[in-house]
């Protein structure tokens, strides 16, 4: 196990890339807060392969699209494991695949909660407690974007693109606001990635399917992504702000 890097929460930690980051935080020395909505199961299996390789994780339940939910995870994620000094903000979904012309308000105002409002006060309160301006010692801040926030999304979720792309909007701006603060902030763009993602969307062969269409042929790993992210809150990454990774095979 590498130095204390000291705490990091990552949401919707449960599976998928959050698991994989969660994952390959603690190797580097974070404590991690695994946070998870419905899957505690899957959650304590992170928790345990953290602790079982000499770590320290917390599995915490939370919602990202409840503020209520939001304030608790940080709470609790202080209590338990310490001084918060790094946020991955990787919760998000898709609201599955649907034309614009079919979608429900219900289906976009809930995208939204998670993946723009959620993430906007996880910030919130990350900035609250890492920012020099408000006593913190500085941390580092990275957001889940998509390149369907640069492809647009058509015909299969336009309205999950539009959210992701409110994402690199605020990435940049809140990297330029808190600079000065001792506090970076970067996004990661993951392109086609083997994850459950496509099976709740209703297309569990996406992944295959759209495979000859990526320039390195092949989908991406949950894996892959956590290596991109976990360097941008590393020290190797200490002069960057305000960049959005493409991790995408090129696409």
């Amino acid at each position: 196990m590498a130095d204390d890097r000291g705490v990091l929460i990552v949401t919707g930690a449960g599976r998928g890339i959050g698991a994989a980051v969660a994952l390959r935080a603690a190797r580097d020395g974070y404590a991690v807060a695994v946070n998870y909505a419905r899957s505690e199961s899957a959650a304590e299996r992170v928790t345990a392969a953290i602790v079982a390789d000499g770590g320290r994780a917390k599995a915490i339940q939370g919602d990202v699209g409840s503020e209520t939910d939001i304030l608790r995870l940080f709470a609790t994620a202080e209590c338990e494991l310490g001084p918060i000094t790094a946020l991955v903000n990787n919760a998000g979904i898709t609201g599955g695949f649907a034309r614009v012309d079919t979608i429900t308000a219900e289906t976009i105002e809930r995208v939204l909660a998670v993946n723009v409002t959620g993430t906007i006060l996880c910030a919130r309160e990350a900035v609250k407690r890492m920012s020099t301006r408000h006593g913190g010692s500085g941390g580092a801040i990275v957001n889940l974007s998509s390149m369907a926030a640069k492809l647009g999304g058509t015909g299969e979720w336009v309205h999950y693109a539009a959210s992701k792309g409110a994402i690199d909007s605020y990435t940049i701006g809140l990297a330029r606001e808190v600079a000065a603060e001792g506090i970076r902030v970067n996004a990661v763009r993951p392109g086609l990635i083997e994850s459950d993602i496509h099976a709740e969307a209703g297309d569990p062969d996406r992944p295959n399917r759209m495979a000859p269409t990526i320039p390195m042929r092949r989908s991406g790993t949950a894996e892959e992504v956590a290596e991109g992210i976990v360097w941008l809150l590393s020290p190797a990454a200490s002069y960057v702000t305000g960049a959005i990774l493409e991790i995408g095979g090129g696409r």
